[in-house]
């Protein structure tokens, strides 16, 4: 870190000069970028800024005017101070406008009574300087060690923002674009203070740069996210402007988080690995031809071509594994086998493997099963698939949902069937149905939202839609985004909406004009009602605790 002119006066060359601070004392914190002496008046605009000035003053001008003028030029530079040696210029103190002019622009003037060789100063600072720019160089390469180790470890966020915080020392957290915690690590700090208002305050923090510390807060906040798709922040939660090393931790620590979502994979058997690879290539449509996913597939035991297909989806319910002891990657690896046993068994060709938030077509939440299942061109495909999700069920026992899209024709339309089977899926899960198997008609427009909480896409369309009156409310504990909600859900209806809310008609209509004044739109156009109506359908997803 570069030293400040506290620093500096407690050099010896600096105190051989006997230096006594004349002006702005209160600024002693300001950092020291560079020495310069300077023996002319118009030097500032040579000048870049942190430097600290060196002068006998044998060139400054007479006149006060003269001498404001040059203190204001060098104030407005931004040097980090002026230090003017007595003897040559002025003799016993200092002109009496320079030290008034040095107070009011808040520029720190340091005086020293005794001739001292400049030469001796800026050795010293420089080296000081330059020790503190080799230490950050060292500081750098061991951020860039360990959070290298970190990406080839596939460390998880938790453990990416539990290493931020004891390299920073301060409480850490990583939040999606709604400014819900994903992870956080407190430093030894209360949690529940940590996190405790935690939407409200860190709405109110909305840096201009990618990387930015906001003065108000103290946070150091940067933006996670990659191939121009971001989908968080990562805030260090401080009590002071950050260190350069601080600014290098938090990028670094973002970059490692951003690269852990892109390259999660899970082991699998060889068998669930070349059927998972045969489906993700046809959900990612990297098949130039179907019939080479076609032909792959019947290498593999499982004829496409000519037959009925169904994308289907089995995935564990949130809250009822058995054995949640063990890795999450190992109990889904043995469900995967279950299900490929039951479509051997009931005598079905279906291509089962694992996928992940990056194959699944409707970029699911965690890793889950997909099953491509062959039908016979003719006979009772409901019965089959009744079959199969009783065996499921015997062999998984009754936590999985298992989900099913359309039944389809070609391996062009397989896509479309997944996608459904997945959006079925992830409604299902969540719900208190135990059906042996779910279809698309279970899944209406708040579960499709819910399915879509965390992508960044929904959450900046309900940041653009309803920010400004979330803004409103948490700053003035308001609640106009409920009154909103009651206004819409009665249809508009506000006289039904008013006594909902158990109030007045009048302070009712008073409270839906602020309504429009804060987000700048018509309540009675029904495209902008609709527009909210799903914003804040969308709201309701995103605000859920995650599973």
């Amino acid at each position: 870190m570069l030293p400040t002119l506290a620093d500096v006066l407690h050099l010896p060359a600096v105190q051989r000069g006997q230096p006594q601070v004349v002006a702005g004392a209160d600024r002693l914190d300001a950092r020291v970028r560079w020495v310069h002496v300077a023996e002319i008046a118009d030097i500032a605009h040579l000048l870049h800024g942190g430097e600290l000035v060196l002068t006998t003053g044998i060139a400054l001008p007479e006149r006060s005017s003269q001498l404001r003028r040059y203190v204001a030029e060098l104030a407005e530079v931004g040097i980090s101070g002026l230090m003017i040696e007595l003897g040559r210029r002025y003799v016993g103190r200092l002109p009496a406008a320079l030290l008034s002019a040095a107070e009011e622009h808040g520029l720190p003037v340091i005086m020293l009574a005794r001739e001292t060789a400049f030469i001796d100063i800026t050795e010293s600072v420089h080296a000081r300087i330059l020790d503190a720019q080799l230490e950050e160089l060292r500081a750098s390469e061991q951020l860039h060690q360990i959070f290298t180790r970190l990406s080839v470890e596939g460390a998880s966020p938790e453990e990416v923002v539990r290493q931020v915080a004891a390299l920073a020392g301060r409480p850490v957290v990583l939040e999606n674009l709604s400014h819900q915690v994903l992870a956080a690590d407190p430093a030894g700090s209360d949690p529940a203070a940590l996190l405790a208002m935690w939407e409200t305050r860190s709405r109110s923090v909305r840096p201009a740069e990618r990387t930015a510390h906001d003065p108000a807060s103290g946070w150091l906040v940067t933006t996670v996210g990659a191939r121009d798709e971001d989908w968080g922040r990562l805030i260090i939660i401080g009590d002071g402007p950050p260190t350069p090393r601080d600014i290098v931790l938090i990028e670094r620590a973002a970059t490692t988080l951003a690269l852990a979502r892109l390259l999660d994979r899970h082991a699998e058997s060889l068998e669930r690995q070349a059927h998972g690879t045969i489906i993700a290539g046809i959900l990612a449509r990297s098949y130039a031809d179907p019939a080479e996913a076609a032909a792959r597939a019947r290498a593999l035991g499982v004829p496409l071509a000519g037959r009925r297909l169904l994308g289907m989806v089995l995935c564990p319910r949130p809250g009822q594994d058995p054995s949640p002891e063990r890795p999450s990657h190992e109990r889904i690896a043995e469900l995967a086998e279950a299900a490929s046993a039951a479509c051997r068994q009931v005598r079905l060709p279906a291509l089962v493997g694992v996928l992940d938030e990056s194959t699944s077509p409707a970029g699911g939440a965690g890793a889950r099963i997909g099953m491509l299942v062959s039908l016979p061109a003719r006979g009772d495909a409901e019965r089959s698939l009744t079959e199969l999700a009783r065996r499921i069920r015997a062999l998984c026992g009754p936590g999985p949902v298992l989900a099913a899209g359309s039944l389809v024709q070609s391996v062009r339309d397989v896509r479309r069937s997944f996608l459904e089977a997945e959006q079925v899926a992830d409604a299902a899960r969540r719900g208190c149905g135990d059906r042996l198997l779910y279809r698309l008609p279970d899944l209406r427009l708040r579960g499709l939202l819910h399915l879509l909480r965390d992508d960044a896409r929904v959450q900046t369309f309900v940041e653009r839609e309803l920010g400004p009156l979330l803004e409103y409310d948490a700053q003035r504990g308001s609640d106009l985004t409920g009154i909103l909600s009651l206004y819409l859900q009665a249809g508009r209806n506000k006289a039904v909406a008013a006594q909902r809310a158990h109030l007045s008609r009048p302070a009712f209509y008073e409270r839906l004009r602020r309504i429009e004044r804060i987000l700048d739109v018509d309540l009675d156009d029904v495209d902008s009602c609709t527009s909210l109506h799903v914003a804040l359908l969308a709201l309701d997803s995103v605000r859920r605790p995650p599973s």
